[in-house]
């Protein structure tokens, strides 16, 4: 490679200064090899397109309290910006200009720590002693199996298996007042969806009707258009997702089929698609379908 040792030197010692970890065995046989025990990260280096997302998606995070409490993704986003070049921040506070964002619910929110806790928790399968508050106030300690974290857009939910009751069980993240690790790792079998089971615990099972459609969107673009809350979503393929949404009768979810703005298949029950059928056929009336050859 017409390289010399000096300018491979160089290079090592330029690459250790930047905080990679950069291994040396000597002798005939030794080398330099890219690696290491070492701990420090290489310096961030962002495009302005990934710098501005970021931003913003931290003042997201900030506004909405996805992350529990604002105040660890303010202090970022203020240390961000203090070192934006100008041309970025130009542009960021267009955007600022342009957004607009609906009011907080005044929900308690939980701690950053606490959700880190519950993440780290969910990735090392470990079982685990939780100290939780419920809605009227009275305090359980339980063992549990930690599997997974759920958002639905306004709170974090826990999934985690009860090991005394042997039941797979949500738990509001923002109740949870403390985790003790046990050591145990566990190995769950046939684990839930846990996403699914959220939505049949908060709003899915409370419904005196529910009515089951396809969307030709995949799973994704469902979830955005049909909030997971009151909802349960299947993948149907890679362009499909099938919906089940709770609601009081078969006119209140025929509207709200409709007001969805979408094309869609009524899977189950034949009431819910006779209403569909009913107003869509009154909408087209109203603006002179009838008068149409």
């Amino acid at each position: 490679m017409e390289v010399t040792e000096r300018t491979v030197r160089r290079d090592i010692t330029r690459l250790r200064e930047l905080g990679y970890g950069v291994e040396s065995e000597p002798g005939p046989w030794g080398g330099y090899r890219l690696g290491g025990s070492r701990t420090r990260m290489p310096p961030l280096i962002l495009d302005d397109e990934e710098t501005l997302a970021v931003a913003v998606a931290l003042r997201d995070a900030a506004l909405s309290g996805v992350l529990g409490s604002d105040e660890a993704s303010m202090s970022a986003l203020l240390k961000l910006r203090q070192g934006l070049p100008p041309r970025i921040a130009d542009r960021l506070g267009e955007l600022d200009g342009a957004f607009a964002y609906t009011p907080r619910h005044d929900e308690q929110q939980i701690a950053p720590g606490m959700l880190l806790e519950l993440a780290i928790l969910c990735r090392q399968s470990e079982r685990t002693r939780l100290s939780y508050r419920d809605r009227e106030g009275k305090a359980t300690v339980r063992d549990v199996d930690p599997y997974r974290l759920v958002h639905t857009g306004r709170r974090w939910y826990f999934v985690a298996r009860d090991v005394a009751r042997d039941q797979w069980r949500t738990f509001r993240a923002d109740r949870v007042t403390h985790t003790q690790p046990t050591g145990q790792v566990v190995e769950l079998v046939d684990p839930p969806n846990p996403a699914v089971l959220v939505s049949h615990s908060i709003g899915g099972g409370t419904y005196p009707l529910s009515v089951r459609v396809r969307l030709p969107l995949p799973l994704y673009a469902a979830l955005r258009l049909v909030r997971p809350a009151g909802s349960i979503h299947h993948p149907d393929g890679p362009e499909g997702t099938i919906v089940e949404i709770g609601g009081n009768d078969a006119d209140e979810l025929a509207a709200y089929l409709l007001s969805l703005g979408t094309p869609l298949q009524v899977l189950s029950p034949d009431d819910v698609r006779q209403a569909l059928l009913h107003r869509t056929r009154e909408l087209f009336e109203d603006n002179g379908g009838n008068r149409l050859s």
